[in-house]
């Protein structure tokens, strides 16, 4: 079985902490009783030992253990997803993978898609070849590798567009919104941090249960915090970890995961996941 490489590497994950933190290097050399260059190496990827590795981490408030693994090559999530009525589409933008989704009911044949990548002829050759009906178009948050092609979308399917932030050709969407179609259940949920208005779209129907999360989580890590640290883990762990266990996660990089690996093997999350959910708003738009 192929294994898909995780998007974070140990460094990766060391300096998003770092920057959610705002601790600087010398901060953390400090912390640790490392020396300085030694730091830079573990930050740079460029080689350390695993203990030093470890001290960094729980300098950073990381699972250690968990980073080791990482560190190791050894944490690669095994989620097949479902076999039929979904599919990933992964395409390039500035050196790095894209993942967006569509998912379809197999007797209405409506669709929705979720972040558009940075070509959708994928997207559109799946729509021909299934004989779908692209209901909804939804967005995690506006970077531009989840958004490029939009218009284009918009423009040959009609469908409408939905995000929680202002940005022309879509719909303005609040967090606690319900959407249906066919036999899914569409839920948006808050998860801000990495970008100021970030929403995940919980889907269930009566065969599989997945959240399209965007960049707010990825296999063993988190989306970079551009917004804010703190409320990036407080909004993952609400809106993402009070979710089922066996429910699949699709991010916008890297390999497909699930709750329960995520509890269990992401070292962002080091303390025990409360149950409780983000509160939602009664609002459902039925197509």
């Amino acid at each position: 079985m192929l294994i898909e490489p995780l998007e974070d590497s140990s460094s990766d994950i060391l300096c998003k902490a770092m920057r959610g933190l705002k601790f600087s290097p010398a901060e953390l050399a400090d912390r640790t009783g490392l020396l300085l260059e030694h730091v830079n190496a573990l930050l740079n990827g460029e080689g350390g030992d695993e203990l030093s590795l470890q001290l960094v981490a729980t300098a950073l408030q990381l699972h250690p253990n968990r980073l080791l693994s990482i560190h190791r090559n050894e944490y690669h999530p095994h989620i097949p997803p479902p076999s039929e009525g979904w599919h990933r589409f992964q395409t390039h933008f500035a050196g790095t993978l894209v993942n967006s989704y569509l998912i379809w009911d197999t007797a209405a044949r409506s669709a929705a898609a979720f972040d558009t990548g940075s070509d959708a002829s994928g997207l559109f050759n799946c729509l021909v070849k299934h004989q779908l009906q692209l209901k909804f178009l939804f967005l995690t948050h506006s970077h531009g590798d989840h958004v490029f092609d939009l218009d284009r979308i918009v423009e040959k399917t009609g469908t409408t567009a939905w995000i929680a932030e202002e940005l022309p050709g879509t719909q303005l969407l609040q967090p606690g919104q319900t959407f249906l179609m066919g036999d899914f259940v569409i839920e948006a949920r808050c998860t801000c941090g990495h970008s100021p208005s970030g929403v995940t779209y919980a889907v269930q129907n009566q065969k599989y249960s997945a959240a399209f999360v965007g960049d707010a989580l990825l296999a063993g890590s988190i989306g970079m915090p551009n917004s804010s640290y703190q409320e990036a883990l407080q909004t993952c762990t609400l809106s993402i970890f009070s979710l089922p266990e066996h429910t699949l996660l699709c991010p916008g990089h890297g390999p497909i995961t699930s709750v329960g690996e995520e509890k269990a093997s992401n070292p962002f999350f080091p303390l025990e996941i409360p149950s409780k959910s983000l509160g939602s708003q009664p609002s459902v738009i039925k197509l």
